[in-house]
């Protein structure tokens, strides 16, 4: 019975040993290699690239989800004129009704409430970059179906 535990005592030192060597000459073979090389570079270009992208597909995410509870889509500000440094007057789309209020540094107060718009929301002026782009992606969607 002891034989035997030193007979395994001396196989898994042995390997022990054996993978410490192995261990050892990746490791020198790894620091003798050029971190300048063609090979490299490109693969830091590839990693950065893969973080940024990454990055970038995790804030276009969030910016389309809303995970915060409150946050809707008939909540829209109408209009906004600064009185001050740090006060503003603030004209709020809520559902149908508007309502403006007055907007100062750590609070925010209701100064008036109207029933019927004060000023009818503008749809967003077509420029000529959205026109090239829409009709860009019409086409594209058109050759997509032939």
């Amino acid at each position: 019975m002891i034989y035997r535990g030193l007979l395994l005592l001396c196989l898994f030192s042995s390997a022990a040993w054996g993978e410490e060597r192995r261990v050892s000459e990746s490791v020198s073979a790894y620091r003798s290699a050029d971190p300048l090389s063609l090979e490299s570079v490109l693969q830091l270009l590839l990693g950065l690239g893969l973080v940024l992208g990454t990055i970038f597909l995790i804030a276009w995410l969030l910016r389309r989800v809303t995970l915060i509870p409150g946050q809707h889509r008939k909540l829209k500000v109408i209009a906004a004129l600064s009185l001050g440094q740090r006060e503003r007057a603030v004209l709020v789309q809520v559902g149908e009704q508007q309502v403006l209020l007055g907007v100062a540094q750590g609070q925010v107060t209701l100064l008036k409430s109207f029933e019927q718009p004060v000023i009818q929301p503008e749809a967003p002026a077509e420029t000529a970059f959205s026109r090239t782009l829409g009709q860009y992606l019409h086409k594209r969607n058109n050759n997509d179906a032939l």
